[in-house]
C-alpha cells in the first residue's frame, strides 16, 4: 500500500481513504437528491462555510451509509424520520425537509398527519402539534390542504 494515498483497512480490505471518502459522498448525494431533492442541496450549501465536514457526514455516513441500506423502503424510513424528529422537537427545520422527503417518496398527506396523531400517544401533544404546523406549511406550498383524514 502506498502511504502517500492515506491508505487505510475498512472491514479488513484495503482501501484508499479518500477514493472510500469521495465514493461514499457521492452515493450519499445520489440518495439525498432522490429523496429530498433541492432541500437537501440547500442544507449541504448552509454548512459549506462553517462546516462543511458536517455536510460530508450528513451526506457519507447520514445518506450514502445508512439510508441506502436496503432493509427498509425510503417511505418507511421517512415514517421512522418523522417520528423521531417529532418526539425530539426543536428540530422543525428538519421535520420540514422530511416532510416534503416524505411526500417525495411516496406518502401522502393523510399517512402523513396520522403519523403524526400517532405520535402524540407517544411524544405528547405539544410535540405532535408543533410537527402538524410544520405539515401544513409544507402542504400549503405544495397546495396539499386541505387534508381529507376521514
Amino acid at each position: 500500500m502506498s502511504t502517500d494515498r492515506n491508505d487505510s483497512t475498512e472491514a479488513g480490505i484495503p482501501t484508499t481513504a479518500a477514493e472510500t471518502r469521495e465514493e461514499r459522498f457521492d452515493r450519499g448525494m445520489a440518495v439525498l437528491t432522490s429523496v429530498d431533492g433541492e432541500a437537501g442541496q440547500r442544507v449541504v450549501d448552509a454548512l459549506a462555510d462553517i462546516h462543511p465536514e458536517l455536510a460530508h457526514q450528513i451526506v457519507a455516513w447520514g445518506f450514502g451509509e445508512v439510508y441506502s441500506r436496503p432493509g427498509l423502503p425510503p417511505r418507511d424510513r421517512q415514517l421512522v424520520t418523522l417520528g423521531m424528529l417529532t418526539a425530539l422537537g426543536g428540530c422543525e427545520p428538519q421535520l420540514e425537509v422530511h416532510i416534503n422527503a416524505a411526500l417525495n417518496v411516496g406518502l401522502t398527506p393523510t399517512e402523513i398527519t396520522e403519523a403524526l396523531l400517532h405520535s402524540a400517544t407517544y411524544c405528547g401533544f405539544p410535540k405532535a402539534i408543533n410537527a402538524t404546523f410544520v405539515a401544513k406549511k409544507v402542504f400549503g406550498e405544495r397546495g396539499l390542504l386541505p387534508v381529507d383524514a376521514s
